[in-house]
């Protein structure tokens, strides 16, 4: 017992530590044109490939929630090792949220080479996207460095799958120091972006001999969600989108539409069935303003979860392989 509280309080003092390093104003001197790089990278991005926005904070989830965030998710497999991306929880990864990393980067190092890290460049990408949908505004510190390791065997148990049970999804996060609030402010990230239909299909096709379609869903919903899923067999890339109802704004309208049972995933809409997660559910329904401001913190305290700084990391020169 001792030697757990022990490894607890060097964990905490090893975090602070870290994240005393960090600060708002880090690329200030070192690279003046930095922010300005980064909105510009961004924008274009995004008016280009409208979802870019939902698939840079996907990839910012399942970058920061394995090992912390440290650009780890964005190492390319080679004979010798194959990385996180390649684990099968990530394949669905979509290719914009790496490209508008890619992009920035090159545009960076044009301007101040070896300066920014790719771990930076993906928090700052990620915000200003969330932005641009409608989303919140929240500081970020900077300085973080990029990761050493990148082992796809490390990934499984450590992201939320749709399947798990409510108890397995709150220890995910609360395992990481997140408190259910925060984990249901999280969630919201569902208000844009796209589910594959090969994750929802058992839920609509075949769910029981009692009926084919999974009773938490909406049958009206999920009637049209059988008919856009139709040839999922043959391209499993077939998508719907998480909101159903604003699907390319950043509101609350998630929240309101789980308990009229229009949550596509099974986890989302496990949210307003179990009393840990119903009442927070409830508050960002008819509280945007309240949504927005926990997201907004939430995000913020996820952007500083397990950073390396100093000697546990590096400025890569390719946000695709270590140096």
């Amino acid at each position: 017992m001792a030697a757990v509280t022990l490894l607890a309080i060097f964990s905490f003092l090893f975090v602070s530590s870290s994240h005393s390093q960090l600060t708002t104003t880090f690329y200030q001197k070192s690279c003046p044109r930095f922010e300005q790089i980064m909105q510009e990278t961004t924008t274009n991005k995004q008016i280009n490939s409208p979802t870019t926005a939902a698939a840079a904070l996907r990839l910012f989830f399942h970058d920061c929630l394995v090992q912390g965030c440290d650009a780890s998710v964005l190492i390319s497999s080679t004979h010798f090792n194959k990385a996180e991306r390649d684990a099968d929880i990530n394949l669905s990864l979509p290719g914009d949220g790496f490209d508008v990393v890619v992009r920035a980067k090159t545009a960076l190092e044009l301007a101040c080479p070896g300066v920014v890290s790719c771990t930076d460049i993906l928090a700052v990408a990620t915000r200003n996207l969330l932005t641009m949908m409608g989303g919140p505004f929240y500081s970020l510190k900077l300085g973080r460095r990029d990761g050493l390791l990148s082992k796809a065997s490390l990934v499984e148990g450590n992201l939320p799958r749709p399947s798990m049970s409510m108890n397995q999804l709150i220890n995910i996060f609360t395992s990481r120091g997140f408190t259910v609030q925060e984990m249901v402010a999280l969630s919201g990230a569902h208000t844009i972006g796209l589910s594959h239909c090969t994750e929802i299909s058992s839920e609509i096709y075949n769910y029981s001999r009692a009926s084919p379609i999974d009773p938490s869903i909406n049958r009206r919903y999920a009637e049209g969600l059988r008919s856009a899923c139709a040839n999922y067999h043959r391209d499993p890339s077939l998508s719907v989108f998480n909101d159903v109802m604003t699907p390319r704004n950043f509101d609350n309208a998630y929240y309101q539409n789980l308990p009229r049972g229009l949550g596509v995933l099974k986890s989302d809409r496990a949210l307003v069935m179990d009393a840990r997660t119903k009442p927070y559910v409830e508050l960002y329904a008819r509280d945007q303003k309240a949504f927005f401001e926990a997201f907004g913190r939430a995000m913020e305290k996820l952007s500083l979860y397990g950073v390396k700084t100093g000697r546990s990391g590096e400025i890569r020169r390719r946000c695709d392989s270590f140096n």
